[in-house]
């Protein structure tokens, strides 16, 4: 077995590079950062410079705007309630509302949603619903199933 044979152990890491401590560690005097300029000093940051050229984040347009106040809706279908019901099999006389859907972890817990109602499909079963929203078309195919249907 010769030096240059020899192997590390398994899970034997090598200690890190010291920077800036003498010149026969490899990375001394300058550390690595080569001469002089911008790049050379502490506390540079240069993401999106481009070398005086107009950046790329400044030369194109602004556009769009964030409503703070919008309401988000998670929409549902009569005949996805209907899917809702049969799978989790519910009663006919619990209520199909937001925190039903969230403690069946349909929706996201951490979700600020509405319910809006939506009217593809049929619903069989009589659950009544809360929502915040519902469609006319829901509306009145709800009317003609005889859910009773509560809007918050």
């Amino acid at each position: 077995m010769k030096l240059n044979e020899l192997k590390k152990p398994k899970g034997h890491t090598f200690n890190s590079k010291r920077i800036g401590r003498g010149i026969g560690s490899g990375k001394g005097k300058t550390s690595g950062s080569g001469h002089k300029g911008q790049k050379a000093r502490s506390g540079v940051a240069v993401n999106g410079f481009e070398g005086g050229q107009m950046p790329l984040f400044r030369r194109l347009p602004k556009f769009g705007f964030t409503n703070v106040g919008r309401t988000n809706y998670i929409e549902l279908n009569l005949e996805d309630i209907q899917k809702i019901i049969e799978k989790n099999k519910l009663s006919a006389d619990q209520t199909i509302n937001i925190e039903l859907l969230k403690k069946l972890s349909i929706v996201k817990k951490k979700n600020n949603l509405k319910l809006k109602v939506l009217g593809r499909g049929e619903m069989s079963s009589k659950n009544s619903i809360e929502c915040a929203k519902i469609s006319k078309s829901a509306q009145q195919k709800a009317d003609k199933s005889g859910n009773n249907i509560t809007i918050n």
